[in-house]
């Protein structure tokens, strides 16, 4: 076969394997029948099916470490012909209700017919052994199902559209999807999971749309907006905005200000004056941030329902009922938990909130029963019912999420007198609305939380905001008490959020130490050596359940997606896998729920370990602490490997052991917060492995992005009500 660069050829062939596949990319094995060797193919594959018969036009290229392939310039993919090819169709898992072994009955029973008996005549399966009316149910609704991704894909491919997305455009819209697309291509952004502005404004040009149209403007006006919240802001000023999306879309100012004055107008944004700058929201963030502030004034104003309680006696009291010996600011603290209807407990690892948590139940259970504990995560919830010894839930366990809605709220509230909430500087400005509706205005509501940790992931700077409002009793604990003082974590912990430099020498019986290594890929050797045998074999940790790696960045030699494949392999090589697109799925394997799905009721930040593979029918069981949670189909598409996560989606839990790459190559995260976060996820052993230098960076600076927030300013009553921008004309 001679290589022939910069001249198309044409081949047709089937699929036999997939290499890799990325989002818009593959890598696959095709058979010809000009050639006796499988031809290496590289680029888009529309629908890609291991046995689907494909006509490509594209180019010889050689690669230096993989040699010849043909690199695709187009594709059009159709089903198989071949028994052989039809087999490996219906086996790759495209076909819901079909996997291997059953692929291989139906092929032998019907042959080259197979394929035709599906769509035409499908109660001919009746006489397949294990088939029944609820597998033909499924395989029928599957079948329909790849039809119209087939016809959205030869949509797309006639405006030369890439076809990545067909599938999850017609779980959307279903047989209106190319209506949709037709009629505006910007709904994909918002509309879909993975498609952003510049998909859909690539395909709205293919589609003849103007460049310099108000759809266009204002779908561009909104998509800032919503990048803007990744990085935490809730609102951005009138005229940032502007020149934000004038460099994005080379739109002029006139016209974008006018996609922001319709925008408002059809109520999507909201335009207010703060301090006489024009600033735009989201409507829903403004909606959250404005109801926020209100809810917390009418809280902390409203009277209590609890009787009133000496505070001197009950702290004697509760200090000889549960052994202990409360420090000035704990006792302040405890002090302001039974006069105060609106509380923030804020404090570094080994000051003592714990200690104060517990005195506070023990005295407020006396005057009423109706308590709820709660926190953002499940981790965090389960620590706070392990050390209070009662039941604590998530909010949104606790919200009662069914049906795409949170059933508690302002018409149905939670029944409680008094509500603690822990980690609360992991709670967003969205999350905490949706709870302040459900918690009555009679409640005492404390807020418990380490202000020095990174801020949410989510818009907002809620505790923080409220701390600074000084509109709300704030204890502020700093001193570290004995017992503490012997855990190197937390001595360390309190010199990182200081600025100073902690000792790097270990010695035996310590449980924070560092691991000198400048070289990012020798780096990368140690930590695994680390994690597989060191850490266990001098420490007895088990290294997929106790250790936990966290990294500042997800792409890199040492981010999650390089460190997940190389531990995987190190600990797990031998699990049976799943291969779902380019990642690997193993039975043993420790993976993280990334998104949060209600229905079956695990979050953002769960992790579990894959207790068991279906491959027939491609599904996947993963212990969620004691729960056994069921994937199948796209489902699996929310879980990734965890061996390494981010420092971002530790907040809130905690581990046995943690090992934190810090090195120069991360220089733009090397922050002193993000450090803290990651020392304080230790429970008892921190590795920190990396440059000395880079870790001293880090510590150096303590320059946090400033976030746009009001919610500060509206508990202080600086424009609790929305006064707008009075140029605008509008009046909400």
């Amino acid at each position: 076969m001679s290589s022939s660069p910069k001249k198309l050829v044409k081949i047709e062939g089937q699929l036999e394997r997939i290499v890799y596949s990325g989002s818009n990319f593959v890598v696959a094995k095709v058979k010809i029948p000009t050639a006796k060797d499988l031809v290496t193919v590289v680029g888009e594959i529309p629908s890609a099916a291991v046995g689907s018969a494909l006509r490509i036009e594209g180019e010889w290229v050689s690669h230096q470490k993989f040699g010849t392939q043909l690199k695709i310039t187009t594709c059009t993919c159709s089903v198989p012909v071949s028994t052989d090819g039809i087999e490996r169709y219906l086996r790759s898992g495209l076909v819901k209700g079909i996997g291997p072994s059953m692929a291989k009955r139906i092929v032998r029973q019907f042959g080259e017919r197979t394929l035709e008996v599906i769509e035409n005549s499908i109660e001919e399966l009746f006489v397949i052994d294990g088939i029944g009316s609820h597998r033909i149910k499924m395989i029928s609704t599957a079948w329909q199902e790849q039809k119209e991704i087939r016809n959205i894909i030869l949509f797309l491919q006639s405006y030369n559209i890439s076809s990545t997305y067909a599938a999850r455009i017609y779980k959307q819209y279903g047989d209106n999807a190319i209506a949709v697309i037709k009629d505006n291509p910007y709904r994909l952004a918002t509309d879909i999971v993975g498609i952003g502005f510049f998909t859909a404004d690539n395909i709205a040009q293919r589609l003849g749309i103007d460049p310099q149209s108000s759809m266009r403007a204002e779908a561009g006006i909104l998509f800032v907006l919503r990048e803007l919240t990744h990085d935490g802001h809730v609102y951005c000023p009138k005229a940032e905005l502007i020149q934000k999306a004038k460099a994005m879309l080379n739109i002029d100012d006139g016209m974008l200000a006018q996609a922001i004055q319709t925008l408002a107008l059809t109520g999507q944004v909201v335009i207010e004056l703060l301090e006489n700058i024009s600033c735009v929201f989201l409507c829903a963030y403004h909606n959250a941030e404005t109801k926020v502030a209100a809810k917390l004034l009418l809280i902390k104003r409203f009277a209590s329902r609890l009787k009133p309680i000496a505070a001197n006696s009950a702290i004697d009291w509760v200090q000889q009922k549960i052994s202990i010996t409360l420090a000035e600011r704990q006792r302040e603290a405890v002090q302001a938990a039974v006069t105060e209807k609106l509380l923030v407990i804020t404090g570094s690892p080994g000051t003592g909130k714990t200690t104060i948590i517990r005195a506070i139940l023990e005295i407020l259970s006396k005057v009423t029963p109706k308590i709820v504990l709660t926190a953002p995560t499940g981790r965090a919830a389960k620590r706070m019912t392990e050390t209070t010894g009662r039941s604590a839930k998530t909010i949104h366990r606790l919200l009662e999420y069914v049906n795409g809605a949170f059933q508690r709220n302002e018409n149905c509230p939670i029944d409680c007198d008094l509500m603690i909430l822990d980690e609360a500087s992991m709670v967003d400005i969205m999350l905490m609305h949706h709870l302040l509706k459900a918690v009555p205005e009679y409640a005492t509501l404390i807020l418990v939380g380490d202000i020095n940790q990174l801020p949410s992931v989510g818009p907002g700077s809620v505790l923080k905001d409220i701390i600074s409002s000084k509109c709300v009793k704030v204890v502020q604990l700093n001193e570290i008490f004995r017992q503490a003082q012997k855990s190197l974590i937390i001595v360390n912990s309190h010199k990182i959020i200081n600025g100073i430099m902690p000792s790097l020498e270990f010695y035996d019986g310590a449980d924070f130490c560092f691991v000198k290594e400048d070289d990012p890929e020798k780096l990368r050797e140690k930590i695994i050596l680390l994690v597989k045998e060191r850490i266990p074999r001098k420490f007895g940790f088990n290294p997929v359940q106790d250790v936990q790696v966290l990294t500042p960045v997800h792409r890199s030699l040492l981010g999650t997606e390089s460190l997940n494949e190389a531990l995987q392999n190190a600990l797990n090589p031998d699990g049976l896998e799943l291969l779902r697109g380019n990642r690997r799925f193993r039975t043993g394997d420790k993976v993280m729920q990334i998104r949060n799905n209600y229905d079956k009721d695990v979050f953002n930040g769960d992790i579990g370990i894959i207790a068991r593979i279906d491959l027939e029918n491609q599904v996947m069981i993963v212990k969620m602490d004691e729960r056994y949670v069921r994937y199948e189909g796209r489902e699996m598409d929310e879980l990734v490997l965890s061996y390494a996560i981010s420092i971002h989606k530790s907040q809130g839990s905690e581990y046995p052991v943690v090992v934190m790459p810090v090195v120069m190559m991360h220089f733009v995260m090397l922050q002193r917060n993000l450090i803290y976060t990651g020392v304080t996820r230790g429970k008892k052993l921190v590795v920190i492995t990396g440059s000395p230098r880079a870790l001293q960076t880090a510590i150096d600076n303590n320059k946090t992005m400033a976030r746009h927030t009001w919610l500060w300013r509206r508990l202080q009553g600086g424009n609790c009500n929305v006064a707008i921008d009075s140029s605008q004309g509008l009046d909400f």
